[in-house]
């Protein structure tokens, strides 16, 4: 099955908030939280978590990294909920001491305010409008390692760098869930697979085969989805020949165009971002991010 939108998926696993960029809710003895969206999301965030936990609290909040669109409403979440802890890489922690990190945070989460406001469905009175706000990781992962959230419940923290250098992705052997999120791409309204390497074509091609052999049955992409069962194994598959297809074109625009990166980008959105319906990610984070794509394979190209 491949899941749209918010609310219950299997057992004690729901999605919270705004399937566009939602948050993860496992709710077992210890609740915890993967990935945090939006900013001006956050109370939408917090309602569909109360539906769920009632008084209680989620005790650990995963982020896999800390861009604008998945670790937005973790300072919002942080204050409703504040005993919870929030935990990311050592990398992660060390992005938002940049001044400049947090100002392009700041920057991408005001241009998507007016765009979330404006997706139908979306109750515009209930967003924030102050558009991002930073925030502290209580737990910095150095390294892989088993997480123990208490006596039934353990998380398997992966390192999978690839689209950004502070990718984790987060294993839960016992439910056999998976939140990868854009180390394993991402699929779009269309059905076109975004390859998301922004640092590493190769290192996402390896994180992507490694997470690709886990035993899953839930996998959480970035965004709009989450695949179950024998659809987690297709997405895999079809993910990896994406990677592959992606690369082949920008290295035959680019020899086409005499490597010039800036008419690759405009014949790639012209592709990939120009025929999908939406929502989508706001054009310039979306360019922002093409161009580091085709300028990684450009360099490559050399």
């Amino acid at each position: 099955m491949i899941f749209k939108g918010t609310g219950h998926i299997a057992g004690d696993f729901h999605v919270t908030g705004f399937p566009w960029s939602p948050s993860y809710l496992l709710d077992c003895s210890t609740p915890v939280l993967f990935e945090a969206g939006f900013y001006c999301m956050g109370p939408l965030y917090e309602k569909d978590i109360r539906a769920v936990l009632g008084n209680r609290q989620p005790r650990f909040l995963f982020l896999t990294h800390v861009h604008y669109d998945h670790c937005g409403g973790a300072a919002y979440l942080k204050k409703v909920f504040p005993g919870m802890k929030i935990c990311a890489s050592k990398r992660a922690k060390e992005i938002l001491a940049r001044p400049n990190a947090v100002k392009l945070m700041t920057d991408l989460s005001r241009d998507a305010v007016s765009l979330i406001a404006s997706t139908p469905g979306v109750d515009e009175s209930s967003l924030l409008y102050s558009p991002f706000e930073a925030f502290d990781i209580d737990i910095a992962f150095d390294s892989e390692e088993v997480f123990t959230i208490d006596s039934s419940l353990s998380i398997q923290v992966m390192v999978t760098p690839g689209h950004t250098r502070d990718m984790l992705s987060y294993y839960i052997p016992s439910h056999r869930i998976l939140v990868a999120t854009e180390s394993a791409g991402c699929r779009g309204q269309t059905g076109q697979i975004v390859s998301e390497f922004l640092v590493d074509f190769d290192a996402y091609i390896d994180s992507l085969k490694r997470l690709a052999f886990l035993d899953v049955d839930i996998f959480c992409q970035g965004h709009h989805f989450v695949y179950t069962g024998t659809d987690v194994r297709d997405f895999f598959n079809s993910s990896l020949d994406a990677a592959y297809i992606f690369r082949d074109r920008v290295m035959e625009l680019l020899s086409m165009e005499g490597n010039c990166i800036e008419t690759v980008v405009k014949r790639i959105k012209e592709e990939e971002y120009d025929p999908n319906p939406g929502p989508k990610q706001p054009e310039g984070a979306y360019l922002l991010n093409l161009k580091t794509r085709v300028a990684h394979l450009a360099g490559i190209n050399k």
